[in-house]
């Protein structure tokens, strides 16, 4: 017995090794594409908000007239996904060396990050590599200085566009009527609206998946797996019935209505005349059906923590897994906030706060804690309910109030001033 059963794990080891160097090796050759495909979407990022708020040119204080605040914002949104792009080039590089690909796409998509890339690169930087061979010292001092004259220049224009007769919107309409008739602007257009259609598609699959999976793995891990294994456990453990005194109570109430419906229609004579001892029989076996309820719901709520457990971890997996749909989601939603107008951006954060917040609906909050303890099979302990909704609901609004005034007041100062007029 004991070498055909060594014999058998030892095949059982080989194959699961066998699959995880199939499964690394599958991911060692998508590296390529996968790295060039999230620097062609940040890429993509730096170019919609080119196009959208800046006139279709570079995101600086010269191309548009906005706040520091606001500047600032698409500064670090700029910041952001120019450091995505060099550490997926440079991981695109380094895969791309060892393995042989070849494809119009993977060109193309490296041309336009090279056309998004050029806009932010110093002068200084795009010299070419018989400069940088003969000195190395002298390039460093025309870096710096190429730098405090960028910087000299820019903020000329700045003070320019600030004191200048035309308003910035003028000069941004301008050129976003010169980028509409230029040869490339169909081609352009075509482009952005098949990217914006695969994001799209990409971020409605991924809140599916979001959904469905963690929901589908707890409905089929507790009816296939956990519940049978509670039952056949617990059916042993006849005497243990009812898991907390709230489910006795419950029970022990329907027992009573069922013994006083019994004899109101026996004194009433609505049945047949029925003996005490045929009242005691039926009284029983309604005991007995009572006791078999409870007992399924009492598995039914341990199953449920089980499963719920399950459906967690299965929730973190395919978190952990879709670290680019997490982005393209990013992408999605803030295309969506940032395209609803003020009035429509104050009455989402309105009805968020009001309904989540919880100091107009506390009785809600009641029946979703009842609820959850119910199904996790715990007594609904009133004092604890009490405590949780005159605590959380607090920081709640202390959480949205902060984020209120950090963040909204310098994105959208007119959605501000929008949502205090209405809560006035």
């Amino acid at each position: 017995m004991k070498p055909s059963f060594f014999t058998k794990n030892t095949g059982l080891l080989r194959q699961k090794i066998r699959e995880y160097i199939i499964t690394v090796k599958q991911w060692f050759v998508s590296t390529p594409e996968r790295a060039l495909l999230e620097a062609y979407e940040a890429a993509q990022v730096i170019r919609n908000i080119e196009i959208e708020h800046f006139g279709n040119q570079k995101i600086s204080a010269s191309s548009a007239n906005y706040t520091e605040n606001v500047m600032s914002y698409w500064q670090g949104y700029l910041n952001k996904n120019l450091t995505i792009i060099n550490i997926k080039l440079a991981e695109f590089r380094l895969s791309r060396s060892m393995l042989d690909l070849s494809n119009s796409a993977i060109l193309e998509e490296l041309q336009f990050i090279d056309d998004v890339v050029a806009k932010y690169t110093p002068q200084s930087e795009q010299i070419s590599s018989r400069s940088l061979v003969k000195s190395s010292e002298p390039l460093a001092i025309d870096n710096n200085a190429a730098n405090a004259s960028n910087t000299k220049v820019n903020k000329v224009k700045a003070v320019n566009q600030k004191t200048g007769v035309l308003p910035g919107s003028l000069g941004r309409t301008i050129n976003k009527i010169k980028a509409d008739f230029s040869p490339e602007a169909e081609e352009q257009f075509v482009r952005n609206y098949q990217i914006s259609r695969k994001r799209t598609r990409t971020a409605i699959r991924f809140f599916l998946i979001l959904i469905l999976v963690p929901l589908l793995t707890q409905h089929f891990s507790k009816h296939l797996l956990i519940n049978p294994l509670v039952e056949r456990t617990r059916g042993e453990r006849t005497s243990q019935i009812f898991l907390n005194s709230e489910m006795e109570e419950k029970a022990l109430i329907e027992l009573k209505n069922f013994e006083n419906r019994l004899k109101f229609e026996n004194l009433l004579q609505v049945t047949p005349a029925i003996s005490p001892e045929v009242i005691r029989e039926q009284i029983q076996e309604k005991a007995i059906e009572i006791a078999e309820e409870f007992s399924h719901e009492s598995n039914s709520a341990i199953s449920n923590v089980f499963a719920d457990l399950i459906s967690l971890v299965a929730f973190s997996i395919v978190v952990a897994m879709s670290k680019r749909e997490i982005v393209i989601v990013k992408s999605f939603i803030d295309n969506i906030v940032y395209g609803l107008s003020d009035s429509a951006k104050a009455f989402l954060i309105i009805l968020s706060t009001d309904i989540f917040v919880g100091f107009h609906s506390p009785h809600g909050w009641e029946v979703l804690l009842e609820g959850f303890a119910e199904h996790l099979g715990l007594p609904a302990n009133e004092s604890a309910i009490y405590l949780f909704i005159a605590t959380f609901p607090v920081i709640l609004d202390t959480i949205f109030k902060y984020w209120i005034f950090r963040y909204l007041s310098r994105l959208s100062p007119s959605a501000l001033a929008t949502m205090k007029e209405m809560n006035e």
